[in-house]
């Protein structure tokens, strides 16, 4: 029986993730979707090259999701938090590193992990 390959798991579990995040928020429509496929592709190549980056691939997987569907769709994911003043998007944080979280740099909070928007 093969062992599973480390980097693998870690662009399946990003995947898992993210698409968790934009089941959460109604938008994991066929294109969005396709979007998480594509920056799973890119990022399978770039954790190849540096395989010590793995813990980082969901934030960087979130990233460019949320880059990709600016250009597209508009700002995702909407903070939550903030009542008034112009919506804005959560940011993802920190920006290269492990354990990545859904943050609203306005308010300074924290509002979920990657992968466990509501």
């Amino acid at each position: 029986m093969n062992k599973p390959d480390p980097l693998e798991q870690a662009l399946h579990a990003a995947r898992a993730l993210v698409l968790a995040d934009l089941v959460a928020r109604d938008v994991a429509e066929a294109e969005v979707v396709s979007l998480v496929e594509d920056s799973v592709t890119h990022r399978r190549w770039w954790v190849a090259q540096w395989p010590d980056g793995a813990p980082y691939i969901a934030g960087l997987v979130a990233q460019d999701v949320q880059d990709a569907l600016l250009e597209r769709y508009g700002r995702w994911p909407i903070c939550p938090v903030c009542d008034s003043g112009d919506p804005h998007a959560l940011e993802v944080e920190p920006e290269l590193g492990a354990d990545p979280h859904w943050v609203c740099g306005r308010a300074g909070v924290v509002v979920a992990p990657v992968g466990g928007l509501r």
